[in-house]
């Protein structure tokens, strides 16, 4: 199996499975002498842990990283600096129950890769998805945490703004608000929770499943990151936010909605700003203009499908040809859009550090 590997000079490569020992990813052509700490990455990775509320799937894992290779420890014993040399990160699995699959090991689940997995390998694992389980985004996000650290002044947030027919108020978007511990949906909008939580808890009790939207922003992005043709930017950001379990579609900006715009009430307009800069009056371009970054906010907005495990059974077939009907018990998530919101983060991060990277090495800087 091949393609495990995203980025050019900022390149990740993940490894692992959902019910193996463990997963990890290994990060190469971070620069040296970047500063990080153990604490950095958990904190990343505990706000994308399994079984934080009854809204996610309640798999108890710790999800405790250890960081093999790539550094030198300081005196302090606690500030880890990057050496040039490729970061091992790994990430041990604890609670796995691979009975819970042993009714679906010979059945293709609808909505899942079971059949285009088996179709293209001749064998797929049937314990969690294995290699394609939403397990395997453990490593992205650690490894976003790193890529945070390339882009000086970057800061890369990310919101859940929709989930099945409920969405935020914009109005009451606060960012302060996402992680605050009565929050399980990383939504800005406080009124929205017990809207959320009413009806997922519906969705929940009913053994279904329901979708989400994510938006992610990136401040701090410097103009000139990307290229007009085959690096586009936004290219580059779709394409990692598609490699997102469970995500059919993507937009920047404004996305789908400049469609439904004139020219005029598209086109972000422009007026020279007191620091002897450009400002623009207006982000619709989402940060981004011919393939290159603008210095304004980069906004990606993807749309997670509904979670294909549920209690509902449904029609398909077995490897042996023989219709079934198909009922996925075990521990998952009622809205996969959840636990996607630091995945997101991770993504851009690892996107706007590669560009910022391959900017660098050819412009210079």
């Amino acid at each position: 199996m091949s393609h495990n590997t995203f980025g050019h000079l900022f390149r990740v490569t993940t490894w692992g499975e959902s019910h193996g020992p463990a997963l990890g990813c290994v990060i190469d052509g971070c620069p040296p002498g970047i500063a990080f700490t153990l604490a950095d990455i958990q904190h990343e990775l505990d706000r994308r842990r399994p079984g934080k509320s009854r809204f996610v799937t309640q798999r108890r894992e710790p999800d405790r990283v250890k960081v093999l290779s790539g550094f030198v420890p300081a005196d302090d014993g606690e500030t880890l600096t990057t050496t040039g040399t490729p970061i091992s990160l790994m990430i041990e699995n604890v609670d796995q129950r691979s009975k819970d699959y042993g009714e679906i090991a010979r059945q293709f689940r609808p909505g899942h890769a079971d059949y285009s997995y088996f179709a293209k390998y001749g064998l797929r694992d049937h314990r969690g998805g294995g290699r394609s389980s939403a397990r395997e985004t453990a490593a992205r996000v650690a490894a976003g945490a790193i890529a945070r650290k390339v882009v000086p002044g970057l800061t890369v947030r990310g919101a859940l703004v929709a989930m099945g027919e409920k969405e935020i108020e914009r109005a009451n978007w606060d960012w302060d608000f996402i992680d605050d511990q009565d929050n399980p949906f990383f939504t800005p909008d406080p009124a929205s929770v017990s809207v959320f939580s009413d009806y997922l808890d519906a969705i929940r009790k009913a053994g279904s499943s329901v979708g989400a939207v994510v938006e992610i922003v990136a401040e701090g992005v410097p103009a000139g990151l990307g290229a007009p043709i085959y690096a586009k930017l936004d290219q580059d950001i779709a394409s990692a936010m598609m490699s997102i379990n469970a995500v059919k579609g993507v937009e920047i900006g404004n996305g789908f909605e400049a469609a439904r715009l004139t020219g005029e009430e598209n086109a972000d307009e422009m007026r020279m700003g007191n620091d002897g800069r450009p400002q623009f009056l207006s982000n619709h371009a989402g940060g981004v203009l011919g393939g290159i970054s603008t210095g304004e906010p980069v906004v990606a907005r993807f749309a997670v499908k509904p979670t294909s495990s549920i209690l509902t059974p449904r029609r398909s077939v077995d490897i042996d040809g023989r219709d079934v009907d198909v009922i996925t018990k075990g521990r998952h998530d009622p809205c996969v859009g959840i636990r996607a919101v630091p995945i997101g983060e991770a993504m851009l991060a690892c996107v706007i550090a590669d560009h910022y990277l391959r900017h660098r090495g050819q412009i210079g800087g």
